[in-house]
């Protein structure tokens, strides 16, 4: 009977907060639109959140591109189809591995860090001082988080993508012996417009799920240090899954 309790209340935990993110996020887009627009917040927070990440974004790109030459050339090698490895580099960076990875690199390291920022905020009851002087918290924390990561994580996309390709450049003209002017020929013929469109459209996406599920751990965090920890965490986690989720649908989507 106790874990018929037990399962009661996880279930009836976590409908009420898939509730709650709901209507957050339905307050979300009914206060975007309406006055006051921080418009200064939006751009201080996009330019923090783009030179902090760019180290993360090109070590991330870098080596993707030259494990993924080098897996690659071990399986196409096998078949004499080793010409097919600057296709495959550019195709999967492009449609899936760029903005998967670029998206759970930025959910450890700019939502865990939103997370923070709010549920401290919230501890320390500066949340309520808001809401004291008559400030919309939506309109001043949430949005510039949330437009702000959302317009970013395409760029950072483009990044990963343009430097990982030149990790598998490196990889495959330097240790493999690819010609040089060929793989770029190749790589150059085979990408299309389509496949880079697929992969921002996923960044997109993935930036506002970042945002804002870590905005709504923030705000909806417990009380103590204990809270801001199990907010940081729950950030990154929950993001990370429905990136992952998510990205199969938006996968079938363009398939």
């Amino acid at each position: 009977m106790k874990f018929i309790e037990n399962i009661g209340e996880v279930l009836i935990k976590l409908f009420s907060n898939l509730g709650k993110f709901i209507l957050f996020i339905i307050f979300f887009f009914k206060y975007l639109f309406k006055p006051k627009f921080y418009f200064k917040n939006n751009i201080n927070y996009f330019i923090n959140i783009f030179i902090s990440s760019i180290p993360i974004i090109a070590l991330t790109g870098i080596f993707s591109g030259m494990v993924l030459a080098l897996q690659s050339y071990t399986g196409f090698s096998r078949f004499s189809a080793e010409s097919a490895i600057p296709n495959i580099v550019v195709l999967t960076l492009t449609r899936e591995l760029g903005p998967v990875l670029t998206g759970l690199m930025i959910s450890a390291r700019v939502g865990s860090s939103i997370a923070a920022e709010i549920a401290t905020m919230r501890v320390t009851e500066q949340i309520d001082a808001l809401k004291t002087l008559n400030t919309n918290y939506y309109n001043y924390l949430v949005t510039p988080r949330v437009l702000s990561l959302t317009l970013a994580l395409p760029i950072f996309v483009t990044l990963v993508d343009f430097i990982g390709v030149m990790g598998g450049y490196i990889v495959s003209v330097h240790r493999l012996g690819f010609n040089d002017n060929l793989y770029l020929l190749n790589t150059i013929d085979f990408l299309s417009l389509g496949d880079y469109l697929s992969g921002i459209f996923k960044a997109f996406a993935f930036g506002f799920i970042i945002s804002i599920v870590s905005c709504y751990c923030g705000l909806f965090s417990d009380k103590g240090a204990f809270g801001v920890g199990s907010a940081t965490t729950n950030a990154v986690v929950i993001s990370s899954i429905l990136i992952l989720s998510s990205n199969y649908f938006l996968t079938e989507l363009f398939f």
